[in-house]
């Protein structure tokens, strides 16, 4: 007989014992004898029951507490959609009272990154769900969480080597790949192009995932387009419109026959404004994340395409994935691949940022 139709009617008439024992049996209740106890735990045996895992969490009134570690960001971010989809699973999970924190580190900042991790140790959390730094400095975070058994889930970059619970994010060598085929669908005429990158205190600033997204773009540029020469551009990660503007202002000047850009991060909207304030038509650029400053670009024409990574659902997701986990006692898929999905000016108003 399937579990889900089993019910305390039934294991009473198998055991021979009333539905108030057997209630009593299941909720480890007292005033039961040994007879009856046996008689309800043979039963139970033989017709292969397991508990209700929803309804016994429901009915436990703990508070679980998860914990989020990710880089510090602006508002009208990447991450922000990232957060709202996690709030909006607590939200949906409330009967479990389940409730997330947030802890920022800086990005490119060891010491921030552990000062962050440390605070979120002294917690004690029931899961954690991470964005990695550099591999040595989060083998140190998870090393600590496997020691005192604390899943958790990894975002933006897999490492499977560090076991987490599960990873939720794009295929990101793929990601790079496909960026680079759709790039060059309208420059493949082209003799040039420029790539964006930002830097911190001469640093580039770069998640592993979006390292494996340049390497995949690469891939695809050297096997297809070997002659097109790509240029570099480093803009400051914290800075100045007014500086933004004199850069790009000097690699135009120097490289007046590039017509097409590309950025790795959700930064392109830096490109799209100054290409919108300048006037030049002939020139657009392609990015990740559909944040309002980009989709402005797009609607605008100064973004031809943004690669949407879905950070509402891979937020909201990954702490459902530490509910089912913890809470019901469910097995979780380890890898979970985003879907790679291209906006344009046609389509970018269809998306929807908060659909689960």
């Amino acid at each position: 007989m399937p579990t889900e139709r089993i019910t305390i009617r039934d294991i009473a008439e198998k055991a021979g014992v009333s539905a108030g024992t057997v209630d009593r049996v299941l909720h480890n209740r007292p005033n039961v004898s040994k007879k009856a106890l046996e008689k309800v735990n043979k039963a139970l045996e033989e017709m292969k029951y397991e508990p209700n895992a929803y309804a016994s969490a429901l009915a436990n009134s703990r508070r679980y507490d998860f914990f989020c570690l990710m880089p510090k960001h602006e508002s009208e971010a990447y991450w922000e959609e990232v957060e709202q989809g996690q709030k909006k699973c607590c939200d949906v999970r409330r009967d479990f009272h389940v409730h997330v924190t947030f802890k920022y580190y800086k990005r490119n900042d060891i010491e921030s990154f552990k000062e962050q991790y440390e605070k979120i140790l002294e917690a004690t959390p029931d899961g954690v769900v991470m964005v990695p730094t550099k591999l040595d400095y989060t083998k140190q975070f998870t090393d600590q969480l496997h020691s005192r058994n604390i899943p958790f889930i990894m975002l933006d970059s897999y490492l499977p080597d560090l076991r987490p619970l599960a990873f939720y994010g794009q295929d990101s060598f793929a990601s790079g790949y496909f960026a680079a085929k759709m790039l060059m669908l309208i420059a493949h005429e082209e003799k040039e192009i420029m790539l964006m990158k930002q830097t911190l205190d001469g640093i580039h600033v770069a998640s592993k995932q979006q390292d494996n997204r340049e390497v995949g773009f690469r891939h695809y540029m050297k096997d297809h387009f070997p002659d097109v020469q790509i240029h570099v551009l480093d803009l400051p990660y914290l800075s100045t419109r007014k500086l933004y503007t004199q850069l790009l202002e000097d690699y135009f000047e120097k490289h007046p026959n590039t017509h097409h850009c590309i950025t790795l991060n959700s930064k392109a909207h830096l490109v799209g404004d100054f290409l919108l304030k300048t006037n030049r038509r002939n020139v657009q650029i392609m990015g990740y994340d559909m944040v309002e400053k980009n989709a402005r670009c797009v609607r605008n024409g100064s973004i031809s395409f943004l690669i949407a990574q879905h950070g509402y659902q891979q937020g909201y997701y990954s702490v459902d994935a530490l509910v089912r986990a913890i809470i019901l006692k469910k097995d979780v898929t380890p890898v979970n691949y985003m879907p790679i999905e291209i906006l344009s000016k046609e389509n970018v108003d269809f998306y929807r940022r908060t659909q689960i």
